[in-house]
């Protein structure tokens, strides 16, 4: 039974491009919503059908009171025996099966499935935006907000959908009920409703900006743990346990603080609650006496009357819950958005084709970019690399490097200029083609916590293990891979490698991607700092791997450790985001310029600091 309705909707399926980034609440809460219009509907219609079958019993209650006051046990039975008995059928077979039904759409049917669709389209969203948009935010609280507001999204649908028509349902019920035993008795129940309304919009006001502040706070709580534990190593080599303790207490004393200012509302609402429903139920049950006492109701319709007022006290409570909670949700949502419905600052163009590489040439026409700055970045620089050509990047630390490989790689569309591949704008294709004709190889390179073969497959996912095997034995990790066993016992190529590759030393982890990049196989190679990390005697050894992985490849190669580029086709050098100079290795020494400089400068292979 439960996986027929857990299989209604497919919480997988395509949604409409874009719709998670509307700015507003409801259309984005709909967009997620929309493939369960039918199964929301029919709930709707469960939810009045138990409404009316529980003031049906109630009603019934009072009857059979009545029908107790005028007949004695024998006269009940033969009199009333059959209606009794059908009433009861009615209670042991209908309303259950009723109930189970709304239950299984509520909690089968939807909310699972509308947290999954939520999170899947929510993470497919936030993972199409560019590598700067990451930069700006904690990634804890990015993904707190990806987790948890589609499953404040389904709270919302089930408070909104089950709460709301239940209650319209059961308050409509009451109110017939009542007004057919006597319309006097409408009055205490309409003054109720009336001070009911009155804390409701008094607790509304208040509800939303608590619980989005507290939500906000949560996350940034969430980001600054995450952040402090992803960077342990940093935090005991500077034996900084106690400054991180210092932070997190104050961090943590805010999101009390903002908690506990949220719980105040709940309370104050609480207390009014408890006053209102006494009220309700002193009128109700007081009234109907009044009106027994003069002749004009029945007992069964006083009972009917105290039963009703006992159950809405009880439903308020759960109504005026609902209602917070659903606030409460509204915020979780609200604030989730901040992330999750941000449009993508990068885009592909419309119908943009794929790259498709001839030869690997590049052209840089022109190209600025300051990162929205007046200065840094690059100022207008242009040149060509020809298909095959090895080129090694320069510069002293904030030259204009890093940005240059970025734009190359189309992580942010520059503010002037364009770069050609083959002569084709990089912007005129997908971003994903883009990326698949290069192999790059960065100075810092973290992997995934998967097992080392998953992280060699990013390079080429459907290689063989011949092949993982060949690329990791060209790379001098073979024989560390083999001699790896996680905490779980798996071993080998099957071992996984902790939080960010952690388990690993940087030398293991840029061997890893050198095996990656040599399995992607891609015409043009960018290696940043490809052998930074490796001690001299394994360097060696990648040398010969490296300029077999180059041949017959366009290169682009930044060191700080000039050896490492001395046997490029040319060098660019660059300097406060321009080139200013270019050449092979011994033309640039002969000019006495930058690089010469730096060459001079250079102690065991490495810049001088100054």
């Amino acid at each position: 039974m439960f996986t027929f309705f857990e299989n209604l909707v497919d919480p997988y399926t395509e949604g409409p491009v874009g719709s998670e980034s509307t700015t507003r609440v409801w259309p984005f809460i709909g967009a997620f919503t929309r493939p369960f219009r039918t199964i929301i509907a029919l709930n709707i219609v469960t939810s009045f059908l138990v409404a009316a079958a529980e003031v049906g019993l109630l009603y019934y209650l009072g009857r059979i009171v009545d029908l107790l006051n005028e007949s004695t046990p024998s006269e009940f039975w033969s009199a009333n025996g059959l209606e009794i008995s059908i009433v009861l059928a009615l209670v042991v077979i209908f309303r259950p099966l009723v109930q189970i039904l709304n239950t299984a759409l509520i909690k089968n049917a939807i909310q699972p499935n509308i947290a999954a669709l939520g999170r899947w389209r929510s993470y497919k969203h936030v993972l199409n935006q560019s590598v700067g948009w990451f930069e700006n935010d904690f990634a804890g609280r990015i993904a707190n907000r990806v987790c948890q507001m589609p499953a404040a999204c389904g709270d919302l649908i089930f408070q909104v959908m089950d709460t709301l028509s239940f209650t319209v349902a059961y308050m409509i019920g009451a109110s017939i009920l009542l007004a057919s035993s006597d319309p006097r008795l409408l009055i205490p129940l309409f003054l109720w409703f009336v001070l009911y309304i009155v804390l409701l919009r008094w607790s509304l006001k208040r509800i939303r900006p608590a619980s989005r502040a507290s939500s906000a706070s949560r996350s940034r709580t969430l980001g600054f743990v995450v952040d402090s534990f992803s960077n342990i190593q940093s935090v005991k080599l500077f034996s900084h346990t106690a400054r991180e303790t210092e932070f997190a207490q104050g961090i943590f004393e805010d999101h009390r603080q903002t908690y506990a200012a949220e719980t105040r509302i709940f309370t104050t609402i609480d207390a009014g609650l408890v006053l209102l429903n006494g009220f309700l139920i002193a009128s109700v049950v007081g009234w109907a006496l009044m009106i027994w006492s003069d002749g004009s109701a029945t007992v069964g319709v006083v009972a009917t009357a105290g039963a009703l007022a006992l159950r809405i006290n009880s439903m308020s409570s759960w109504v005026m819950g609902s209602l917070t909670s659903f606030f409460r949700n509204l915020g979780v949502v609200s604030e989730g958005m901040e992330s999750v419905a941000q449009p993508i600052g990068l885009l592909d163009k419309p119908d943009a084709p794929d790259l498709q590489l001839s030869e690997g040439g590049i052209k840089v026409v022109a190209l600025s970019h300051h990162y929205g700055r007046e200065s840094g970045g690059l100022n207008n620089v242009s040149f060509e690399i020809q298909a095959g050509e090895k080129v090694g990047l320069v510069g002293r630390s904030g030259s204009g490097k890093s940005t240059l490989v970025k734009a190359l790689l189309r992580l942010y569309d520059p503010e002037q200029g364009q770069i050609l591949f083959d002569d084709v704008d990089i912007g005129s294709v997908t971003q994903a083609s883009l990326r698949a004709q290069i192999g790059m190889v960065q100075q810092e390179n973290s992997l995934l916590h998967r097992s080392i073969k998953e992280n060699l497959l990013y390079g080429r996912p459907g290689a063989s293990d011949e092949q993982v095997i060949s690329a990791a034995i060209q790379a001098e990790a073979h024989d560390f891979i083999l001699d790896q066993c996680d905490s779980y016992g798996r071993t080998g190529y099957a071992a996984h490698v902790g939080e960010r590759g952690v388990k690993l030393s940087g030398g293991q982890r840029q061997r890893i991607a050198l095996a990656r990049v040599i399995l992607k196989d891609a015409p043009i190679l960018i290696l940043d700092e490809a052998t930074s990390a490796l001690d001299s005697e394994i360097e060696a050894q990648i040398q010969t791997t490296l300029y077999g992985m180059m041949r017959g490849k366009t290169v682009v190669a930044i060191a700080h450790r000039l050896s490492t580029i001395a046997q490029m086709d040319r060098i660019l050098v660059l300097d406060k985001g321009c080139i200013v100079e270019q050449g092979s290795h011994q033309t640039l020494i002969n000019q006495k310029g930058l690089y010469a400089t730096l060459w001079q400068h250079q102690s065991g292979g490495f810049i001088d600091i100054e």
